[in-house]
C-alpha cells in the first residue's frame, strides 16, 4: 500500500523458479459459449472446496498448496507462523480453509497464519474466493491492527524490481497505516524499494465493516486489473501497474503492529469458503460463481487442469455486470481543447508533483497526467490540474489514482 512504511507484507515462497508463461502467448477468452465447430472451449482452470484434513494433509502439497511455518514478514518482527493456525473446519455449513493469528502484544507471544501456492504459476485470468472477514477477535479484548487477506505475488528481486508484481485485497477491521478504522483495499503494485522506503502502487478502498462472507473477484487482461466484491466492480487499475509475471496465490493473517493492543491475548479467524481460477479467461462474477456451483453441484472438492485443459463447464452467465465503481482510480479528467504545460495563474506558487516525494494528506500539488499511467511517459494532453492529496502517498500519479483530487484546471 502506498502509506505502509514499515513491516511490509511480502510473502516467502519454498519454489523459487517460476513455471514458465508468457503474456504474448496467451489468448485471452471472454465468453464461454461453445465454439463455431461445435466443440467446448478449452478450460485451463483450479478450484478447490478446501476439504483437507487438517494442515499436515499430504494433499496440500501435492496439489500445489504451502502451510507456511518459516519465520520473517509480514507483522510484528518476531511472530512465528505455525502450521497448527491453519485449519479446515466447516465454517456456516461449509468446509473452509480457517487461519488464526494471537497476539498478547508481544513478538513472543504474537503468531499469524498464510496459506499460499507453492508455484509461480498465476498469470491473466479470473480469481475468485469467497471470504469471511471477521471485525472482533473470538477471545480477548477488540481492537488490534489486523490485516484479513486475498492476493496475489511475485517476489521482489532486488530494490524496485521492474518484474514485481502484486494484486491486494486487504481489509483491515480496526484500521492501521494511519486509518481511525475498518477500511478495505484494492492495491496493484508496481514495485517497491523496502529501505529507504518507496513504493509504486495504485489502490481503491472502501471505508466501511465487511464482517462476514463476501464474494471477492479479480481478472486480470488486456492491461486492466479489475476487482469486484460481492458482484460489484469497485477497482480498475492499469498503466504501469499491471503484472508483467507469473504469481503465486496467498491468504495471510497478520497484525501491522502492537501499537492499538489493550491486554491479554487475542485471539482471530479469517475463513476462506474456495478458491477458483481460469487462465486467460475473463468472467462475470455471475459466470465464475455458476462455474463453482457446478463443481459443487457434480461433487467436486478440486479439480486443477491448468496445465492440460478440460472442457469448459456449460451455462455459464457471460453478460457483462451492469453495476458502476463505486470509485474510478483510471477515469480520465475532461479533456481540454487547449492544453497547457505549466498550468495557468491558479497554479502560481504550487510545487509541481514529483514520483519520489511523499505527500501528506491536503497537500496541494499542480500535475498534468500521462497518457498511460506512466509518470514521465507522454501526457495526456489535458493540461495541467491542480490535484490534493486526500491521504498520505508516494509514488501514486494524479490523474491516474485515488488518492489524488482533482481541484480542476489550473
Amino acid at each position: 500500500m502506498h502509506f505502509r512504511n514499515s513491516g511490509r507484507r511480502r510473502a516467502i515462497f519454498a519454489a523459487s523458479a517460476a513455471m514458465a508463461m508468457t503474456a504474448t502467448a496467451a489468448a485471452i477468452i471472454t465468453t464461454t459459449t461453445t465454439a463455431a465447430t461445435g466443440a467446448p472451449p478449452v478450460c485451463q482452470q483450479l478450484f478447490d472446496d478446501f476439504s483437507y484434513s487438517g494442515p499436515s494433509d499430504s494433499l496440500i502439497n501435492q496439489r500445489g498448496w504451502s502451510v507456511r511455518t518459516n519465520s520473517g514478514g509480514p507483522g510484528i518482527p518476531g511472530a512465528s507462523w505455525p502450521a497448527s493456525n491453519i485449519s479446515f473446519p466447516t465454517v456456516d455449513g461449509a468446509k473452509s480453509l480457517q487461519l488464526q493469528a494471537s497476539t498478547d502484544g508481544t513478538a513472543g507471544g504474537t503468531s499469524q497464519a498464510e496459506f499460499l501456492s507453492s508455484q509461480l504459476r498465476f498469470f491473466e485470468g479470473t480469481y475468485a474466493a469467497r471470504v469471511k472477514f471477521t471485525d472482533a477477535p473470538v477471545t480477548g479484548n477488540d481492537g488490534d491492527h489486523l490485516v484479513e487477506t486475498f492476493f496475489t505475488i511475485t517476489p521482489l528481486n532486488a530494490p524496485m524490481d521492474p518484474n514485481y508484481g502484486e494484486i491486494d485485497f486487504e481489509y483491515l477491521p480496526n484500521g492501521g497505516w494511519g486509518e481511525p478504522s475498518n477500511i478495505f483495499y484494492q492495491t496493484t503494485w508496481e514495485t517497491y524499494r523496502p529501505d529507504p522506503w518507496e513504493a509504486v502502487n495504485t489502490h481503491t478502498e472502501q471505508r466501511q465493516s465487511f464482517a462476514g462472507w463476501h464474494d471477492l473477484l479479480f481478472t486480470v487482461s488486456a492491461g486492466h486489473v479489475k476487482y469486484y466484491v460481492d458482484g460489484q466492480l469497485v477497482a480498475d487499475h492499469s498503466g504501469i501497474y499491471y503484472p508483467e509475471t507469473p504469481m503465486s496465490v496467498n491468504f495471510n493473517l497478520w497484525f501491522i503492529d502492537s501499537a492499538a493492543h489493550s491486554g491479554g491475548t487475542s485471539t482471530y479467524r479469517q475463513q476462506v469458503d474456495y478458491f477458483y481460477h481460469s487462465v486467460n479467461e475473463v468472467l462475470t462474477p455471475a459466470a465464475a460463481s455458476s462455474r463453482v456451483n457446478g463443481f459443487r453441484a457434480s461433487g467436486v472438492t478440486h479439480t486443477d487442469t491448468m496445465s492440460g485443459g478440460g472442457a469448459c463447464p456449460t451455462g455459464s452467465p457471460t453478460a457483462s455486470p451492469t453495476v458502476s465503481p463505486t470509485t474510478s482510480p483510471t477515469s480520465s479528467p475532461t479533456a481540454s481543447p487547449t492544453p497547457s504545460n505549466t498550468g495557468g495563474p491558479g497554479c502560481a506558487g504550487v510545487a509541481s508533483w514529483n514520483v519520489n516525494t511523499v505527500y501528506l494528506g491536503g497537500s496541494i500539488v499542480k500535475h498534468q497526467r500521462s497518457a498511460n499511467g506512466v509518470p514521465g511517459g507522454p501526457p495526456s494532453g489535458d493540461g495541467v490540474h491542480k490535484w490534493r492529496a486526500r491521504w498520505w502517498t508516494q509514488g501514486s500519479e494524479p490523474g491516474w489514482t485515488a488518492q489524488w483530487e482533482d481541484l480542476g484546471r489550473c
